[in-house]
């Protein structure tokens, strides 16, 4: 019989409170066991205590926790390793992959440099060379190239970061890894070809896989057995295939119907005929944005080394010669791989970063040729919603205060007059009773709040355009269906035009009324949501549908 590879028994976990309150498990009484080489799914939404439980296996919780139960790793208890089995038990017993890999990565450290680190950190008689030969080549299992080992995580995407991330947990060879949705910020095609890999390695190197995830459909795909979290406690486990065909709890049952909702092929005609805005007769109308010819080149600099060998500055082409109209009342999908320009062209249109060339008209004016004073003004018209709400939320400014700021900023209204239209806002996204959460701070909110508050933050100047950048890729299936419906019901309401950057194709096609596929800098197939699904034209595209994981029915 095999010796069990990961064991949680009875594990309860509470973070620090103050005397008077009742004291609250985030983690309450879980137990659940991994064999060698299975791969086992943790799904639930957000605050249901997942991460909690991955952390605190890993024994990555602040000493002030309060921690009961036991966690064993090959029959050794985890919670009395001293910090020298510890720092091994890191790395090379199991790895853990964070969501945010810039939580992993040292912004003064090359990807190199931060490979070769971990490396010698752990195998100190590897030569740099050895060491170099066995990075690049962890880097390319995840589409890494090595002519990217000198750069720093700032000139990597979201997604080409979270590869990085991705690459220094598989440079050791762990036994288990921790992976808490590791995929979030990656495109269909990626997430396929990594969790191709990291199965590929389970089944291989005999290796273990936690997967903490809120996409049902890749755990459904790629997990053996399935755990499911709500409010800290396990509700629900057992064999993926058997949880999914009939689930036993209300919770699980949910969550399915959540996520089918939105993957759903049957009801997609209703939706897409009810709730949005018919496709403008693109001859006639006069598009709202208008990208001409659209360029975003970066050049990258030999450094003293290469420059002694004769290399020469590598240029990037970002955005490519970018041609696009939208329409008014539309909602345009800009769907790619990470890596491929979808954010740098919403921040290019933004004039966030100014074009190496070509146009951007905004109801007829060309935002290229206005001065920084000018732009400022203009962004009341076009607003942005982000992937990842706490990172573009003040921690030190109220939910209130933050709403308010761009009616401040652009001097729409005094503080009197900004508190009344926060304070309805707040009640048009959802956030009741609008005068508690106007004194709340971003960390007292779950993500799906978060969100909402965001998405307040951005419509509360009246735009006529929104940019939402994977708006709801952080979010569990459930808010991420009560999220999309405020979206649409926002659209109707504020007469909204929405360009949608996503990499979840079926989020796409239950929303947008037209898809923009987008691959190395430039648009490679444009139409209809049906078209570009029931006949896609360019191989890229039917690459990435043959990649997106979907959810069978019962």
């Amino acid at each position: 019989m095999n010796e069990d590879l990961f064991k949680i028994e009875n594990l309860r976990v509470a973070y620090p409170h103050r005397g008077n309150e009742e004291l609250k498990w985030a983690v309450d009484d879980v137990s659940f066991t991994l064999q060698p080489g299975e791969r086992m799914g943790l799904v639930g939404e957000s605050g249901c205590g997942k991460s909690t439980l991955g952390r605190a296996a890993m024994r990555l919780l602040p000493s002030s926790t309060l921690i009961e139960g036991r966690v064993m790793f090959q029959g050794r208890s985890v919670f009395d390793l001293n910090p020298n089995q510890l720092r091994q038990f890191r790395g090379e017993a199991v790895a853990l992959i964070f969501q945010d890999p810039m939580t992993r990565l040292d912004p003064l450290m090359t990807i190199g440099k931060h490979c070769l680190e971990t490396l010698k950190a752990h195998s100190p008689s590897l030569s740099t060379k050895q060491a170099k030969e066995i990075a690049i080549a962890t880097l390319e299992k995840v589409k890494i190239p090595a002519t990217r080992w000198n750069q720093y995580p700032h000139e990597f995407s979201g997604g080409m970061r979270q590869r990085v991330a991705i690459a220094l947990a598989l440079l050791l060879n762990p036994k288990l890894i921790v992976a808490d949705e590791p995929t979030t910020s990656l495109d269909v095609t990626v997430s396929a070809q990594i969790l191709q890999e990291l199965t590929r390695l389970c089944g291989e190197e005999n290796m273990g896989l936690l997967l903490i995830s809120h996409d049902l459909a890749m755990v459904a795909e790629y997990c053996d057995r399935i755990g499911v979290m709500y409010d800290g406690k396990m509700v629900e486990k057992g064999a993926t295939e058997s949880v999914f065909r009939q689930p036993q709890h209300e919770y699980t049952r949910s969550l399915l119907q959540a996520a089918l909702h939105i993957q759903s092929v049957d009801e997609i005609e209703t939706e897409l005929n009810s709730q949005l805005t018919p496709i403008p007769n693109t001859k006639s109308a006069t598009p709202i944005l208008r990208v001409t010819e659209l360029q975003q080149h970066y050049n990258i600099e030999p450094s003293f080394i290469e420059r002694l060998f004769k290399a020469q500055s590598q240029t990037i082409k970002a955005v490519d010669g970018i041609n696009l109209e939208l329409y008014q009342g539309e909602i345009l999908g800009l769907v790619g791989e990470s890596g491929c320009g979808k954010s740098t062209l919403s921040r290019t249109i933004l004039q966030l970063i100014r074009p190496t060339g070509g146009k951007i008209e905004f109801f007829g004016k060309d935002l290229t040729n206005l001065s920084s004073q000018e732009i400022r003004s203009s962004r009341k018209e076009m607003q942005m919603v982000f992937q990842d709400p706490h990172a573009c939320l003040n921690p030190a400014m109220t939910v209130g205060q933050s709403i308010a700021d761009p009616l401040l900023i652009h001097h729409i209204a005094d503080a009197g007059k900004a508190k009344e239209q926060v304070l309805w806002m707040l009640e048009k996204v959802g956030l009741n009773p609008a005068e508690v959460y106007y004194q709340r701070y971003p960390s007292d909110l779950s993500g799906g709040q978060q969100q909402r508050v965001a998405i307040a933050r951005a419509l509360i100047t009246r735009p006529k355009l929104l940019i939402c950048d994977e708006p709801v890729s952080m979010l569990d299936a459930s808010v991420q269906s009560q999220v999309l419906d405020l979206m649409l019901q926002l659209k109707d309401e504020f007469d909204l035009t929405y360009l949608f950057i996503t990499h979840d194709l079926w989020l796409a096609r239950f929303l947008c009324d037209r898809i923009a596929v987008m691959n190395g800098g430039k648009i490679v197939e444009l139409g209809a949501t049906k078209q570009i699904f029931a006949n896609p034209q360019h191989p890229y595209t039917k690459t990435l549908l043959a990649a997106a994981p979907l959810l069978a029915r019962a």
